[in-house]
C-alpha cells in the first residue's frame, strides 16, 4: 500500500502560510546556503511517484516550474514527470502533463490512490486539502521543514490537534541555514 506523506515548510509556531514572506525557495540570492536542504528534498522526490495538490497550489506550481529551463535542482524534471493529482471541482483542463483532476470525495479518492501500486504520494502546500486529509486520518507521515521564524499569525498546519493524535518522531536533521527537518509518523492506523 502506498503512503501519503505531507511535506510542509513551517515556522516554529506552526504557520504554513507563506503569504507573510518568511519563506523563499532555495537558490534565492539573499538566502543562506541551502544545498544540504536541497539534497534531502531530492531524496524525497526519488521516493515519490505521485503528488497530490489543491487547485491553488497546483496553479502556482504550474505557473512557475515548467518555465524553468536551466533548473539544475531536478525539481522541474520531477514536477513535469511525476503523476499529479489535483483536487478540484472547477478545473476543466489541467494543462500540465501527467495530471489527473480528482472530483470525487477526497477521502475516497485518496484511499483509491493509496491502494494502487507505486511509491509515496506527496502533498505540499495545499492548506485546505491538507486540513481535510488530517481530519480524515489518512496521512501516514509528516515531513516538516521548520524555519527559525515566529509569526504569531497565519494559517497553521494543525488547526485542531485532537484530529492528529500521537505522532512518532522518525527523523530530525538540522541544516546550515538554521532550518530543521522533523519527520513524524502518524499513529492513527494509516
Amino acid at each position: 500500500m502506498r503512503e501519503l506523506v505531507v511535506t510542509e515548510n513551517i515556522t516554529l509556531d506552526g504557520v504554513i502560510d507563506a503569504a507573510e514572506g518568511w519563506f523563499a525557495p532555495s537558490g534565492d540570492n539573499d538566502e543562506p546556503d541551502a544545498s544540504d536542504v536541497l539534497g534531502v528534498v531530492q531524496q524525497h522526490m526519488k521516493r515519490q511517484d505521485g503528488l497530490l495538490l489543491g487547485r491553488v497550489t497546483f496553479e502556482q506550481l504550474r505557473g512557475y516550474w515548467p518555465q524553468q529551463k536551466d533548473d539544475s535542482t531536478g525539481i522541474t524534471a520531477h514536477l513535469n514527470s511525476v503523476k499529479k493529482y489535483v483536487v478540484s471541482h472547477t478545473m476543466q483542463e489541467p494543462a500540465w502533463e501527467n495530471t489527473t483532476v480528482l472530483r470525487g470525495p477526497l477521502e475516497t479518492e485518496v484511499e483509491r490512490l493509496k491502494r494502487e501500486p507505486g511509491g509515496e504520494i506527496g502533498v505540499t502546500g495545499s492548506i485546505s486539502v491538507v486540513h481535510s486529509l488530517i481530519a480524515a486520518g489518512v496521512v501516514d507521515e509528516y515531513r516538516l521543514f521548520v524555519y527559525p521564524v515566529v509569526l504569531g499569525r497565519g494559517a497553521r498546519l494543525f488547526q485542531d490537534a485532537r484530529q492528529v493524535g500521537k505522532l512518532e518522531l522518525v527523523e530530525c536533521q538540522a541544516f546550515r541555514s538554521g532550518v530543521t527537518l522533523m519527520s513524524y509518523r502518524s499513529r492513527l492506523g494509516c
